[in-house]
């Protein structure tokens, strides 16, 4: 792996590919194309570092915090499991959060303990707690939205005390406005489970994950080109391919207009204390409570300090893009942009803000190898030149 700087384009090596974007996406891929096809990669990225959003780094006081909010490893897939344990060990961790409803600290997702805590029950087992959870829904009979999917579901009290004003901070509209997807990926247990997942892995990288992704891009045919805008050095840099994971409108100049984001701002903050909370990531619904969530990263890390780093969350329409705003109008706009991702020759679209979705860690992972996949079948059908037209 070697650093890239700008200079006279004579003077510049020529790459197989140029890969925009230095997250698991683009990372991923440099990785594979280095390391199983020979080939030579630029990976640029326009922050100083590798890892995305999930890069990690030491505070002023040594602890290892994430910059852009916690980032919690989880999946079902073997295969991704198997592919980043290259570059990493693994720290068991079964992520846990609660929320603060009514002056209580009770967990969520929602479970039979949320329940027995907030409201003073006795359920003792889990069709004590399905039939008192079936009392209080009040069935949508067409379910649209977010806010049909949980009143469908829990009723409008749960609904109110748990999801509307968290929603409307975090996507700054009311449930009743977004797509059911937002809140159907959100469980309702009967059982007392009060892990934030059920995947069958879940694990920190063990060393951080700008670790992680250092080892994975530490090949002497990836370049990296850190704190460097494409759109600045596009027209300099000679690529036979182009890998894009940013903003798919921002590609085209946003020719259509800007596909809209949801962005967050983070109060990082180092206390002369051990702890801070019992969890790492305590949930604030109430609007009155201008963040969404307080983490405390020494819970995932499992790094034995005097002292503690948390980060308050803030909800923002303006910075970086974290999450698409799913409506069915962004959806209608990003389709335009897709038409000329489809019609691009020589680049490939891959990640989260490429396709306007939003993705777990692992999803994104599984993404970009079976991109790689598809040009490596490719490539040994035709060769090298098929493989970079199997990724377009």
């Amino acid at each position: 792996m070697n650093a890239f700087s700008p200079g006279a384009k004579s003077n510049r090596p020529s790459y197989d590919y140029l890969i925009v974007g230095a997250g698991f996406a683009g990372s991923v891929l440099a990785e594979r194309l280095a390391s199983q096809h020979g080939a030579r990669v630029l990976l640029m990225d326009r922050r100083d570092h590798v890892g995305g959003n999930a890069y990690d780094e030491k505070d002023a006081a040594g602890i290892l915090y994430h910059k852009y909010g916690p980032h919690i490893f989880h999946t079902n897939s073997e295969q991704v499991v198997e592919y980043l344990s290259q570059f990493t060990g693994w720290r068991p961790y079964e992520h846990r959060v609660l929320a603060q409803v009514r002056g209580q600290l009770v967990p969520i997702p929602i479970n039979r303990t949320t329940l027995n805590k907030l409201f003073g029950l006795d359920l003792e087992t889990d069709e004590d707690a399905a039939e008192y959870l079936a009392s209080r829904a009040e069935p949508v009979a067409d379910i649209q939205t977010s806010e049909d999917v949980v009143i469908n579901a829990v009723g409008r009290e749960l609904y109110e005390l748990f999801f509307r004003g968290y929603t409307r901070k975090q996507w700054g509209l009311d449930p009743s406005e977004l797509d059911k997807q937002v809140t159907s990926r959100i469980p309702t247990r009967t059982n007392t489970d009060d892990r934030y997942f059920g995947d069958t892995f879940q694990a920190m990288p063990r060393d951080g994950y700008t670790a992680m992704f250092e080892r994975m891009t530490d090949h002497p045919l990836i370049d990296r080109m850190l704190g460097t805008d494409f759109r600045d050095v596009k027209d300099d840099i000679d690529a036979a391919h182009i890998i894009y994971t940013g903003p798919i409108d921002e590609y085209f100049d946003f020719r259509f207009g800007k596909l809209p984001y949801r962005s967050l701002k983070f109060d990082h903050k180092t206390l002369d204390q051990e702890q801070f909370q019992a969890v790492a990531v305590v949930n604030y619904p109430s609007e009155e409570v201008p963040y969404t969530r307080i983490s405390e990263y020494k819970h995932l890390t499992g790094q034995t300090h005097p002292k503690t780093s948390i980060t308050y969350e803030y909800p923002s329409a303006q910075g970086d893009p974290y999450y698409p705003i799913p409506r069915p109008e962004n959806q209608e706009l990003f389709k335009r942009y897709e038409a000329l991702a489809d019609a691009t020759e020589g680049v490939t679209f891959v990640g989260r803000l490429a396709t306007y979705r939003y993705y777990n860690m692992d999803q994104i992972v599984g993404q970009a190898l079976a991109t790689f996949r598809r040009m490596d079948e490719r490539r040994q059908r035709g060769g090298p030149q098929e493989a970079a037209a199997a990724a377009a």
